[in-house]
């Protein structure tokens, strides 16, 4: 049997980085010829740049600019051969097809390597087909889908390795799929203020999702801690080695509930050898859609109303706005306007006569576009075929004032207006409230930017070719419509209902389907963030009876009572000694508002001037002490979690459960809550 010990597996290692090494060092003297190769040739062309004719000095500068993109891709070569020189593989499994008698040895790593000289496969990208046996399979049985076909046979051996700079940790042998000495392992590791890649512990739920190649809308519910995010960017990285030949990083898009998850997050798929995705905001996507209409104010502002004062009645306007029935009446009104507020009449412009009848036959066969395009439409058509007396097609000035004539039929002439008159047609005005400036509430920019599409039309972000959407519960029916709208492309939308930040407008996995009624859906149930005793802990605040934690243990969470404010700012600031007298990397202070994080930084920052503090202006997420209000946290995870101000007073809501339980669950290793006076309610037992 091929490399039967440790020994031999290390010796093996020895003799793979030694081949890695070379073909390295080839690319970099391929690196350095083509860079000298450039700049001669950018020279050559400098030099001669009178002498040469046009077709000569646009030949040679395609050249340099082909030279460049071999340069860039060799570039990336060498950076994946560089990565592989750390860390060749993780795993190895054998398998025997069934029309042989010997099993073959796959290495699986991070990327491909092949021998140059024989061009044999010495290590197999986690991507690959055949990789799958390594997530999917134990000792036993096996199969896997190649481009040829079903692949059947048997798995006959598998083993586990942890290298980091080229020297072999440990080599585990498993008889089943992913060895939970080895995800124990990577999970008692100190967080990171990146979001690391899970290729070495990915387990087989979560490579079923990967390797989805079917849906149109996959749509994942996990819980806290489950690796949904991780699993999503996994699945990105495996359908640009899927389909690379027709998607590139510069065709997928995700939606991030802030920069700063999104800086968390940005390290994965550079780490697997991709280029970054493009990343945007659900508030930058309304700002581009609401263009010219009005301003409207930000999620993060809602949230912190919601959260800093009593509003029934915005709460009320919220939850209205929230519901699938809310899109239904108002799909109900949009195409009864139609017909409802087109008034067509009998109208003569400098002799050209527009006929009612005619009109409306006009409008009726345009239905399928929207009103103002439609309206343009009919008017270019009228004046296009009419003629005056001497059979002359009407001037420039007739044909606008046609154009002016005909849009005048439709009573709205702008998405505001025409919403406003939705919600007095519906007998509902109070439910609409512009605020001063001209600026709509958050609940309204979405409904907004559906309207004016009804009525201007939109274009579709035809560069996306798959949509990435986290945090798929703070989002809602009408703002999914408009999605489907502006993103007609394979999407997989991601979230934890049990982590809205606000109730009022929560979505869950049955109301998205409702949107796109075709979704595949799968729900993610193991969480490996946390130890069992905090995953326990979490539980009193959301119960999940499908939820499995990992079975890694650690400290009992800490409920220390303070006799005052000063005894409790006393208490946390001992708990940042210690965690600094620790080996932990992160700490998350971790408040209810961002009003309640900036007084904590401000009675902190004195002996730790160097403390991170989180707000919807922040871009990066950086290690060590950080203070983040519980919205902006989510996503994140730190080593040590404290949650201060844990009383009744603070924490008395339906909203502030759910931001506690958001809080509770940013802790890998170790929780402490702090309080004075009555403990919340949600936690007492």
């Amino acid at each position: 049997m091929f490399n039967e010990s440790e020994a031999d597996e290390k010796r093996y290692l020895q003799w793979l980085l030694a081949r890695l090494q070379r073909a390295l060092n080839r690319m970099e003297e391929r690196l350095s010829a083509a860079s000298r190769d450039v700049l001669d040739a950018k020279r050559y062309l400098w030099q001669n740049a009178a002498m040469l004719d046009p077709a000569e000095r646009a030949a040679q500068r395609v050249e340099v600019s082909s030279m460049i993109d071999i340069g860039e891709k060799n570039a990336a070569t060498r950076d994946k051969l560089r990565k592989l020189a750390q860390s060749p593989f993780f795993g190895r499994v054998d398998f025997r097809t069934e029309d042989r008698t010997d099993a073959e040895a796959y290495y699986i790593g991070v990327h491909s390597f092949a021998d140059e000289a024989s061009q044999e496969n010495l290590i197999y990208d986690w991507r690959t087909p055949v990789a799958s046996l390594f997530y999917d399979y134990g000792v036993g049985p096996a199969a896997f889908s190649a481009p040829m076909g079903r692949v059947e046979g048997e798995v006959t051996r598998k083993r586990q390795y942890k290298i980091a700079s080229g020297e072999m940790a440990y080599m585990i042998e498993s008889a089943i799929t992913i060895n939970d000495d080895v995800l124990q392992k990577e999970l008692s590791a100190a967080s990171d203020e990146k979001m690391k890649n899970i290729v070495a512990t990915i387990q087989q739920e979560q490579n079923a999702i990967i390797r989805n190649e079917s849906a149109n809308e996959l749509l994942i519910q996990g819980a806290a801690g489950s690796g949904k995010t991780s699993v999503a960017l996994h699945r990105v990285a495996f359908l640009l080695y899927r389909f690379k030949e027709r998607l590139s990083s510069r065709h997928i898009l995700i939606l991030s509930p802030n920069k700063v998850f999104a800086d968390y997050i940005s390290n994965v798929l550079p780490e697997l050898g991709e280029e970054p995705i493009l990343e945007m905001g659900m508030d930058d996507l309304a700002a581009q859609a609401l263009a010219g209409v009005c301003g409207f104010q930000r999620f993060h502002r809602q949230v912190a109303e919601l959260l800093e004062g009593e509003d029934d009645a915005l709460a009320a306007r919220i939850a209205h706005k929230a519901s699938i029935a809310f899109v239904r009446e108002l799909d109900a009104f949009l195409a009864q306007a139609e017909e409802v507020y087109f008034e067509a009449k009998d109208v003569v412009v400098d002799g050209v006569k527009l006929d009612r009848e005619d009109l409306i036959a006009r409008y009726r066969a345009l239905r399928s576009m929207p009103v103002l395009p439609r309206l343009d439409k009919m008017a270019a058509a009228i004046a296009g075929s009419a003629r005056d007396e001497e059979g002359d097609k009407p001037s420039a000035a007739t044909s606008r004032r046609i154009l002016a004539e005909v849009r005048k039929m439709f009573k709205y002439r702008d998405a505001l207006s025409l919403y406003g008159e939705f919600y007095r047609a519906t007998g509902k005005p109070g439910l609409f409230r512009l605020r001063s400036g001209k600026t709509a509430e958050y609940a309204d920019a979405f409904p907004l930017a559906y309207v004016k599409m009804y009525l201007e039309g939109a274009e579709p972000y035809a560069f996306v070719k798959h949509l990435l959407v986290d945090e798929m519960q703070d989002y809602t029916p009408i703002q999914y419509a408009v999605l489907a709208k502006l993103f007609p492309c394979k999407k997989t939308i991601l979230g934890d209902g049990n982590q809205s930040v606000n109730p009022y407008s929560s979505s869950s996995l049955a109301l998205i389907r409702q949107i796109f009624p075709r979704a595949e859906t799968v729900e993610l149930f193991k969480s490996y963030r946390s130890t069992l005793e905090i995953s326990r802990f979490a539980q009193r605040l959301k119960r999940n009876d499908k939820l499995i934690p990992i079975e890694r243990h650690g400290d009992e969470p800490s409920i220390v009572a303070c006799v005052d404010p000063a005894g409790e700012e006393a208490t946390i600031r001992g708990l940042i000694a210690a965690f600094e007298s620790s080996e932990q990397r992160s700490l998350g202070v971790v408040c209810k508002t961002q009003s309640q994080a900036d007084a904590w930084h401000a009675r902190l920052k004195d002996a730790w001037p160097e403390i991170d503090l989180l707000s919807f202006d922040s871009e990066r997420y950086r290690d060590g002490i950080c203070i983040a209000p519980a919205h902006l946290a989510k996503g994140l995870e730190f080593d040590m979690v404290v949650v201060p101000s844990a009383d009744a007073r603070v924490y008395r809501t339906e909203l502030d459960k759910s931001l506690l339980y958001i809080a509770c669950t940013r802790a890998m290793h170790k929780l402490t809550l702090t309080y004075c006076g009555e403990l919340t309610p949600f936690l007492a037992r």
